[in-house]
């Protein structure tokens, strides 16, 4: 039997090694310029996160998780082996791996991670949800433009953050991400689908936004991430090179976050009643800069 590791509020491998200093914890701060840059254009890439090695285990307990039959496979809140509806462009999307693999578990609680996010949070650092976006080889699916918080409208205020984590070298070739800078500060957009029409956006814009619409790819070497705001607009482009591409996401908010519905607000998760601030054993607090300041 796999142990649900969402009981686990604390380190469960040897992957991490937590700061034990406040000049270990300043070490990960980012600078006045890289905030300043995500206030003016809604992201900053570029962040170093992993290791070479941290990056091998991440790699090596991401391989059986792509098996449906995996034992833990019951753990994922959301598990697509190919999130879109054409089976020639694939794009494996799942969420929950923090469930189910000890070293996504204890990512979540990397200082590299949480000491930006609570930067750019201005706050306490609350888990929301992993996910799993894998591109295989000549084959890969697109992601298609979108806001994060349009999927996310169920929980509010909407202070949220995304950070994306390349497990391969991620460039334009092989389906890295884009944004559209500047686009968060548009209106919260529509759902136009995730997975098979990269145009469909279009369809949204107002002229002034079609006009904006200008996209930077973020290329990243692998253990690099990159942090977005709630309502940039993203995607990413077909995988037509001849090596995966691999990343992991995680999604966090500010502490004192709450729902927005009666219903689970993930699958076969208890619901939390709308008013209610989000935590417990599903959304965890990563970090309360307090406590190391």
């Amino acid at each position: 039997m796999i142990e649900d590791l969402s009981t686990r509020h604390d380190l469960v491998s040897d992957l991490l090694r937590m700061p034990s200093t406040q000049g270990e914890w300043i070490h990960y701060r980012l600078s006045d310029e890289q905030i300043e840059f995500f206030r003016k254009n809604g992201y900053v890439s570029g962040i170093p996160l992993l290791t070479e090695s941290q990056v091998d285990v991440l790699r090596e307990q991401l391989a059986p998780l792509t098996d449906p039959s995996h034992p833990g496979n019951h753990l994922f809140h959301e598990y697509h082996s190919n999130e879109s509806s054409d089976p020639s462009r694939v794009l494996f999307h799942a969420l929950g791996a923090w469930r189910i693999a000890p070293a996504f578990h204890d990512i979540l609680w990397n200082p590299a991670f949480t000491v930006p996010a609570s930067q750019l949070l201005d706050g306490p650092v609350r888990f929301w949800h992993d996910q799993l976006f894998c591109k295989p080889s000549h084959h890969g699916g697109i992601v298609a433009w979108h806001q994060d918080y349009s999927y996310w409208t169920r929980t509010e205020p909407m202070t949220h953050l995304t950070c994306w984590i390349g497990l391969d070298d991620a460039t334009r070739d092989n389906g890295c991400l884009h944004y559209i800078p500047g686009s968060h500060r548009w209106n919260l957009l529509p759902v136009t689908g995730l997975a098979d029409n990269m145009d469909a956006i279009q369809s949204v814009l107002s002229d002034e936004q079609k006009e904006q619409f200008k996209p930077v790819a973020i290329e990243l070497k692998k253990g690099e991430g990159s942090f977005h705001h709630p309502l940039m607009v993203h995607g990413s482009f077909e995988n037509r090179t001849d090596r995966q591409r691999r990343a992991t996401v995680i999604n966090v908010f500010r502490d004192g976050v709450r729902s927005a519905s009666n219903d689970p607000l993930l699958k076969d998760v208890p619901p939390v009643p709308a008013g209610k601030k989000m935590g417990g054993q599903f959304f965890p607090l990563l970090l309360n800069p307090n406590a190391v300041n």
